[in-house]
């Protein structure tokens, strides 16, 4: 396994910055263009998905990291809530929702699957602290 030394070596991170650049690409295209609320939206929530890993990985303890992780998944569900908008208001096509979903959905699973590891080695260290004190 490769040594993590900048956020950029994160899956998490690369998939939330697949996810923001496939969200802006469907943000430029069609009426979802001219809808600036529905895409100002969508937009911010796949950013804060990236964004926050990159400013969590910036944080000194594993608690502060898992609370970012947190909130990049819980913005990955915003995005995927906002894609039903789209889907409904035929601003995508089903197959556009899908690969929008499928790339929320491996980002959300990255988080929470980086949140139970980061949490299995912080309760470790408690566990060790506990037996010496």
């Amino acid at each position: 396994m490769a040594k993590i030394e900048k956020f950029e070596d994160l899956e998490c991170w690369r998939t939330a910055r697949e996810l923001v650049n496939y969200v802006y690409d469907l943000c430029e295209q069609g009426a979802l263009a001219k809808d600036f609320d529905t895409r100002s939206q969508i937009r911010r929530a796949a950013l804060s998905t990236m964004n926050n890993i990159a400013e969590g990985f910036g944080r000194y303890s594993n608690k502060e990291f898992i609370r970012f992780l947190e909130m990049s998944q819980a913005s990955g569900q915003e995005v995927r809530s906002m894609s039903y908008v789209l889907l409904d208001r035929n601003y995508i096509t089903q197959q556009q929702f899908e690969i929008l979903n499928e790339k929320a959905n491996k980002l959300i699973s990255l988080d929470n699957g980086f949140i139970r590891y980061l949490k299995s080695r912080t309760s470790i260290v408690t566990k060790m602290l506990s037996f010496f004190f």
